[in-house]
């Protein structure tokens, strides 16, 4: 009796707008190890350009990411990423450009899978948006919204434009600088940022705003609370 040879089942291809589960979605994903970075949002799969323009994406993303590393820095008990999977649920699995969370040791509502993934909702993210008709001002701001993301900033680059929302009984509202221009996260004391400095590139003011959030006493109070529980 002649046996016929096993069939090879390939996986399909990651495609913008495929219908998907996470678990498919994560299938196709890592059967394509080239692709650099794509989403689920919604159950919709989203494949992102490989090849990003600096002075519209990968500069803003710099200087974001400079000011929130020295505020992890300065704040045992939170931590940051660039471009991590986050499984949000079921039909949400985005890469935020940046995510800043109170790890689980110090209470943060997210946690690390076991393969090293965030799981739930960091409580701050920020995407980088080229314009105000990107998806990180519809689709994914409602994910974020409903999933209980706390704060979510974007950056609108060519609008010149940076929108700060912090959610209140289930709703994004947003943020309102103070008199001089500052804008205060509601959930991680100290965090300040001068948004006309930094829509310019001032960074040298940018960190100079963040530096003297670092020493109010809001943010004293709250490396104490934080140390009483990861004590």
């Amino acid at each position: 009796m002649v046996k016929t040879p096993p069939q090879h089942r390939t996986i399909p291809f990651l495609e913008n707008g495929d219908k998907l589960t996470r678990y498919e979605f994560e299938r196709r994903y890592n059967a394509m190890p080239n692709l650099k970075k794509a989403e689920l949002i919604e159950g919709i799969a989203y494949i992102m350009p490989a090849a990003l323009r600096f002075r519209s994406h990968g500069q803003p993303h710099g200087w974001i990411i400079g000011w929130l590393v020295s505020y992890e820095a300065a704040t045992p008990g939170v931590a940051l990423g660039v471009e991590p999977t986050v499984r949000l649920d079921l039909d949400n699995e985005p890469q935020p450009d940046v995510v800043l969370l109170i790890t689980p040791e110090a209470g943060g509502q997210a946690r690390l899978s076991d393969d090293d993934y965030i799981e739930g909702a960091p409580e701050l993210i920020v995407e980088i948006a080229a314009s105000s008709v990107a998806i990180d001002l519809h689709a994914k701001k409602q994910a974020y919204r409903r999933n209980g993301v706390k704060e979510y900033i974007v950056w609108q680059v060519l609008e010149q434009k940076l929108s700060w929302f912090y959610l209140e009984q289930g709703e994004y509202l947003e943020l309102v600088p103070d008199d001089r221009g500052i804008l205060r996260s509601r959930v991680f004391p100290g965090l300040w940022l001068g948004v006309s400095e930094l829509l310019v590139g001032n960074m040298q003011s940018v960190l100079a705003a963040l530096q003297a959030g670092l020493q109010s006493p809001e943010h004293a109070a709250f490396i104490q609370q934080l140390a009483a529980l990861l004590s």
